[in-house]
């Protein structure tokens, strides 16, 4: 059982080198999601002047995400793993391949990448407004949650598939770009219901530097379920009492 894997670590780890290097890859991991995945919808609301959503503006963000996200996991994967996300540090806790200080350093540098990158976009484009996450008319809380719950579980199923299952072999060389295809994937989906998060680091930043904190909890509680949900289905299901080693960062 995965439970029975999990790992608090010692506080020794919270300071080893090792732990430090691969705590700065999320910051710089995230930093480089959160910059132009944000960038690109700020983008388009200059271009028209913060219009009416389209179509077309939906297809853009989801590829700007998605090509993001494949090189900000492909960057950080032989350092850190390339989690880029507390929803995926999450469900690796849940299923033993991290501990909790180092996941918790993890989500440190995640959240502190989001912010910055935020920052450093309101500076750049002279004071335009970094949009936070928010729900589309006649969407509630719990339908966002829901999607978000669903769409998490997607993602990081498809982490546990591609990059955690000890047996996935040669399926590995393809993870970032399996991660990117399927946040893409979900955006379009669900992007324009309620913003598609999936990731609590994504919505933290915006909602920091816009100081735009409605129904914000939808974006942490529904990847956190989401997250669990997968890791917990895929270790029992897929991995179950199969005997590994903890996976090396290296490898995740």
């Amino acid at each position: 059982m995965p439970i029975s894997r999990i790992a608090i670590g010692s506080p020794l780890e919270a300071r080893h080198p090792e732990a430090l290097k691969a705590a700065l890859a999320e910051f710089i991991s995230t930093l480089i999601f959160v910059f132009a995945g944000q960038g690109s919808g700020m983008a388009y609301n200059k271009l028209t002047a913060n219009g009416a959503a389209t179509p077309s503006g939906l297809v853009a963000a989801a590829l700007a995400h998605a090509f993001a996200l494949f090189v900000a996991v492909s960057v950080g994967a032989n350092i850190s793993g390339g989690h880029v996300n507390p929803a995926v540090t999450f469900g690796a806790f849940l299923g033993g391949h991290i501990t909790l200080l180092r996941g918790l350093l993890y989500w440190i540098a995640q959240l502190l990448g989001s912010v910055v990158a935020c920052f450093l976009l309101k500076f750049a484009t002279g004071g335009l407004k970094t949009g936070a996450f928010a729900l589309s008319e006649n969407v509630s809380a719990w339908n966002a949650l829901v999607f978000e719950i669903v769409m998490t579980f997607g993602l990081v199923y498809t982490v546990y598939a591609t990059a955690v299952d000890p047996k996935k072999g040669n399926l590995g060389v393809i993870a970032p770009i399996a991660i990117g295809f399927i946040v893409g994937a979900n955006i379009l989906a669900g992007g324009a219901f309620d913003g598609a998060s999936m990731n609590p680091a994504v919505s933290f930043g915006p909602a920091v530097v816009s100081w735009t904190w409605d129904n914000h909890w939808v974006y942490w509680l529904g990847p956190l379920i989401g997250a669990a949900i997968a890791a917990l289905t895929y270790d029992i299901l897929f991995i179950g009492n199969i005997t590994h080693e903890q996976l090396p960062v290296a490898d995740y």
